[in-house]
């Protein structure tokens, strides 16, 4: 590929002279991958066509550098103040893996870092803040960025999912991320990514990403501590002579029972149905509530009107009593 000097970039990346930035990107993830030295230990052929692409990649992904190259030629580096052939010297022993390594090739040879992500995923141009600028301008002279290498994101959780545990697939600088989430996890709760957060380009330094839990209202359970409460709809003959009631849990039906003259504001205990806790699970605590009929049937009206007919205690007197100043 190289006559007296001259390498035909395009060729060493396997694109068109016409090939776009995101054409000429993904040929070279494709050869760095099918080429890296973790790929292919003690192979010193692969590691200098690993070079190879990686010097070609330099070139060609930078505007002004490839202007100059598809003008100039083998001459391209020596017009416009360049000085020497690019070259690429490698430590690879200084990456935990290889995305580390392609992330900061990408963005000290001005590939940048995509906005996007996978769908349903998270991109670093979607809400993740710092970016990733590109690690060299025009002309090849480097800037240097401060980038906040930490980075935050948030993942809005059905209760189901808090309660069982789950995983999500996150997008992340083009990778991506399986994060598992423990069951019993609560709004607000963090999670910490060691080494998934932004990359400091030309240095290989990778943050962490920090996850908050934010978990979405659910219509019959609510948490409250380690405790997970519910209303418990019961009609006015449970409340005034108790029984066994038919009640929900996350785990499906069960029974409890309701005393005799359970008064509203009062709680009912299921002990180990609750919320998923350390050592095992919390409790689960139904308020009662008086669930009244839209509408009563000629029989259930009669009843009740014989029922007001035969009480015998005001339930306001001590309260009128007690009111008053």
């Amino acid at each position: 590929m190289s006559v007296n000097g001259y390498r035909d970039y395009f060729k060493v990346l396997g694109v068109e002279r016409g090939t776009d930035a995101d054409g000429i990107k993904r040929a070279f993830r494709k050869l760095a991958r099918q080429y890296h030295p973790d790929v292919n230990p003690d192979d010193a052929s692969a590691e200098a066509r690993f070079k190879e692409i990686s010097e070609a990649y330099e070139v060609l992904s930078d505007p002004e550098k490839r202007r100059r190259y598809e003008q100039f030629g083998q001459y391209w580096n020596q017009m416009g103040g360049g000085g020497g052939a690019p070259g690429v010297d490698v430590d690879f022993g200084r990456y935990g893996n290889f995305d580390d390594f392609i992330n900061d090739l990408l963005g000290r040879f001005g590939g940048g870092a995509a906005a996007g992500g996978a769908p349903g995923g998270f991109g670093f141009g979607s809400g993740f803040p710092g970016g990733f600028p590109s690690g060299f301008g025009g002309g090849g002279a480097e800037r240097s960025t401060q980038v906040q290498l930490d980075a935050e994101a948030t993942i809005s959780l059905p209760v189901a999912d808090a309660f069982r545990g789950c995983e999500r697939t996150l997008a992340v600088n083009e990778e991506r991320v399986q994060v598992r989430i423990p069951a019993g996890v609560k709004d607000g709760s963090r999670l910490r990514l060691k080494g998934k957060g932004n990359l400091q380009p030309g240095t290989g330094r990778r943050g962490d990403l920090y996850l908050t839990l934010k978990l979405q209202p659910h219509p019959v359970w609510r948490l409250d501590g380690d405790q997970l409460r519910a209303e418990l709809p019961l009609s006015i003959d449970e409340l005034a002579l108790g029984g066994e009631v038919r009640v929900a849990t996350p785990d499906g039906e069960a029974t409890i029972q309701v005393p005799p003259g359970m008064t509203l504001g009062r709680s009912l205990r299921l002990k180990g149905k609750g919320w998923p806790v350390k050592d095992g699970r919390g409790d689960l605590l139904f308020t009662p509530t008086l669930r009244l009929p839209d509408s009563l049937s000629p029989r259930e009206r009669d009843l009740l009107e014989q029922l007001r007919q035969a009480r015998s205690v005001d339930p306001r007197k001590d309260w009128i009593s007690s009111a008053l100043l």
